[in-house]
């Protein structure tokens, strides 16, 4: 299982999150998601660490906390959505560009 980490600053490195949980237990891997266009960080991060009781230590401990001047929002991740692929319109409406008539 992994941790969402949210509310991070925006200048959190992938090492600092490493040394912040491994207070908890072993970090397996740290993931801090970027923004595609800018290649900004995004505010929040995944954690995994090497057993359940330590990401529930790691939970319990961290979450609300303030760290690098935030407070963190850490919780269980949970499955990512798939969102699906296709296109579709989005909404309805009169395209034709008519006026609108009411029976009365």
């Amino acid at each position: 299982m992994s941790i969402y980490v949210g509310n991070l600053s925006y200048e959190v490195t992938e090492a600092d999150l490493t040394t912040a949980f491994a207070e908890y237990g072993s970090v397996k891997r740290v993931q801090l998601p970027t923004d595609r266009e800018t290649g900004r960080m995004r505010g929040f991060g995944f954690v995994e660490m090497g057993a359940d009781s330590e990401e529930a230590a790691a939970i319990e401990a961290l979450d609300g906390a303030e760290w690098m001047g935030r407070d963190l929002k850490v919780n269980k991740a949970k499955p990512r959505e798939n969102r699906g692929g296709g296109g579709g319109s989005f909404g309805g409406g009169n395209r034709g560009g008519g006026s609108f008539s009411r029976n009365y």
